[in-house]
């Protein structure tokens, strides 16, 4: 079989972004230049390696074997490379990634514990939805990540085997609201006065959740405006356009001008924080990243 390391990070850029004009974006190629490195991929390989499907494109299972061995070659590539630069044994290297709140709760403290527990540790960040980290995960291009789940907290993706996870923390989701708007000076709000409440959500697709909209409303929520940056959304809760869903580990963080409320009148909408790694050992440093995401998580 003949590749090359190009066309093995191509496999795994098409793995996790799930089309090839994504991959060609994420790589800085053309689209055209992406199926070519594919096509020849499967030429060298003999087999079909994807799937393509009107959605996008998946890996076979031919592929998904490939991408495994694609993991352990390109890691190998890279490890050489720092090696022969000076730099191998000074440092490891950790790819974190987080859903899209997670950041200000969990990064600072779990950089700050790192930088006494495991200096040599160095930690790269990225943000994400649970359903994208969990297939950058897959695809070898993040070493561990902290996702959410809702009940009944099934595993992050379906593919096997399946993700090594430990379960942190289990928190409540809250509806954001502005501090002197109709909902001022309460703690809590009937699920019945949401119904035709203007929401403030991220962006959602076919394979990505909705982020923003209290879960389970009958009929179809009013999304006024469409945001991913957590800053945006709560201060447009301050300002009364709209109210967003955060979890209870955020409500310390809060801007001024916004409150959070509990919502009654429905079960809790529980969300599970986990921190995720593909199965089999873990090095020293994704070890000491897990444990400083845990004790930052973590109520004391």
């Amino acid at each position: 079989m003949d590749v090359s390391s190009a066309n093995l990070r191509v496999l795994c850029q098409i793995a996790e972004s799930g089309s090839f004009t994504a991959a060609a974006a994420q790589l800085g190629y053309t689209q055209s230049a992406v199926s070519r490195q594919a096509i020849a991929l499967e030429r060298g390989a003999g087999v079909a390696l994807f799937e393509r499907r009107p959605d996008g494109v998946r890996l076979t299972q031919p592929g998904l074997t490939l991408l495994r061995h694609a993991r352990t070659i390109l890691a190998s590539v890279d490890a050489a490379g720092r090696d022969l630069s000076g730099h191998g044994s000074r440092t490891e290297h950790v790819r974190l990634g987080m859903f899209l709140s997670a950041g200000p709760v969990v990064l600072p403290a779990a950089l700050a514990r790192l930088a006494v527990t495991a200096p040599w540790a160095r930690v790269t960040t990225r943000e994400g939805t649970t359903p994208g980290l969990a297939r950058a995960l897959r695809t070898g291009s993040l070493d561990v990540a902290v996702l959410t789940s809702r009940p009944p907290h099934r595993s992050p993706d379906g593919e096997t085997p399946r993700l090594h996870v430990t379960t942190v923390h289990d928190a409540e989701l809250l509806v954001a609201v502005s501090a002197s708007g109709s909902f001022a000076g309460r703690t809590s709000v009937q699920v019945d006065e949401l119904v035709d409440a203007p929401w403030i959500a991220a962006p959602s697709s076919s394979s990505e959740p909705l982020l923003g909209v209290w879960p389970g409303l009958p009929g179809r929520a009013r999304v006024v405006h469409s945001a991913r940056d957590w800053l945006t959304k709560l201060h447009l809760v301050a300002g009364g356009f709209g109210l967003t869903t955060i979890p209870e580990s955020l409500a310390p963080l809060l801007p001024p001008g916004v409150t959070a409320l509990r919502v009654e009148g429905a079960p809790p909408e529980v969300r599970r924080v986990l921190v995720a790694r593909l199965p089999g050992p873990a090095t020293p440093a994704i070890t000491a990243v897990t444990q400083a995401i845990v004790a930052a998580v973590r109520p004391n």
